[in-house]
């Protein structure tokens, strides 16, 4: 058998992500990813825009603002190439929106500056909401990074149908490791982790072939990049849907198109290409990071925890299996920050952010949910 310190099963930017920093951290590593690497699910169908949250200062907010800072410097100091810092416009939804953006002002701290109406039609948006916009931010060619995270590490296309653990090791047809990360999204059919509460949510993307001159990116209901190479990437992420991506009625993307005809001139745009994928989310909304609880064994243990006995220990966990999923719509700029931080407790056993902890769910779980007979 191939032995390894970490095997990594899934190749999006989670899987990806992970797999560098552990690398970086001098262990051996293996990912395995059944398709390939960013061939499917969320990281497959991502426009991959790297922006700070707007709002009112949220916690998730902050969060997502911290890993955008660490993302955005992280991408031009080993992935320039693969990081066109384009800046992004955030233009207002509506006009009760538009409203709230000198509120938004005050909670961010990312460097930024306004855009009035007529700054917007220069650059041709067809817009008249005052925006913001972040110059340092921008968007990923979301494959090809994630191809490039795995340029020195070993990978296998393999489908993982069972884990077993034996002596120290997790086993996987021909390959073995002493610790196991699962960064497969929104699919999991290995351990009972349902106290994640792990959902999906469709996201699509088309690739648009223009001559337009854009060379700036936006959002505002959907997001639309500057024109790199002669292609525009249109996308969002809202279907909660299983089978949207089936219904396209012969006109694929058409409402994606529609929209991005109210905010610029696609007179000339072809579709090349269509991408869909379902991108994994908490039921909070910030990632899960960490290892995971032993549920079976927790739940025999204390019968009440469901009637809302309180825990005066640590949960138990399974042996050397940490996860890496959640990330949502905002994986590519919360996959460097996270896969650093998993890191440095797999090695030097730093505690998880408690903002992107498990553990933070299981007891609310345990009590509230219709899984567990009461």
């Amino acid at each position: 058998m191939k032995s390894y310190d970490v095997i990594v099963v899934g190749a999006g930017i989670a899987g990806c992500s992970s797999a560098f920093f552990l690398k970086e951290r001098g262990l051996s590593v293996l990912v395995l990813d059944r398709s390939g690497v960013a061939s499917t699910g969320g990281s497959s169908a991502a426009g991959a825009f790297i922006s700070p949250k707007i709002g009112k200062g949220s916690p998730l907010q902050s969060l997502t603002n911290e890993a955008f800072e660490f993302a955005k410097d992280f991408y031009l100091e080993y992935f320039p190439e693969y990081f066109a810092q384009t800046g992004v416009i955030r233009i207002p939804k509506d006009e009760d929106d538009a409203k709230l953006f000198s509120e938004y002002e005050k909670f961010n701290s990312s460097h930024r500056e306004w855009l009035k109406e007529n700054e917007l039609k220069s650059i041709g948006i067809k817009d008249r909401h005052s925006s913001f916009l972040f110059d340092e931010a921008g968007v990923c060619d979301a494959p090809r990074l994630c191809e490039a995270f795995l340029r020195d590490i070993d990978y296998a296309q393999h489908e993982v149908t069972s884990l077993n653990y034996e002596d120290g090791c997790w086993l996987m047809g021909e390959y073995r490791a002493k610790k196991l990360v699962l960064a497969t999204g929104y699919e999991n059919r290995f351990f009972d982790m349902r106290y994640m509460g792990v959902k999906g949510t469709w996201g699509t993307r088309g690739d648009y072939e223009t001559s337009i001159d854009l060379d700036v990116s936006m959002h505002k209901k959907i997001s639309i990049s500057a024109n790199i190479n002669g292609i525009v990437k249109m996308g969002a992420t809202h279907e909660k849907d299983m089978e949207y991506c089936l219904r396209c009625d012969g006109e694929p993307l058409k409402k994606l198109f529609n929209t991005a005809s109210e905010m610029i001139d696609t007179s000339d745009f072809r579709l090349k290409e269509t991408f869909c994928g379902m991108r994994a989310g908490s039921k909070d909304y910030f990632p899960l990071l960490g290892s995971v609880i032993d549920v079976p064994t927790m739940l025999k243990e204390y019968p009440k925890l469901p009637r809302g006995e309180r825990l005066k220990v640590e949960p138990q966990k399974m042996e050397s299996l940490f996860v890496f999923n959640g990330l949502g719509g905002r994986g590519f700029v919360f996959a460097p920050l996270m896969g650093k931080m998993l890191a440095d407790n797999i090695i030097d056993g730093k505690d998880i952010d408690s903002r992107v902890n498990p553990d933070r769910l299981f007891l609310k779980w345990c009590r509230k949910s219709p899984d567990l007979a009461r």
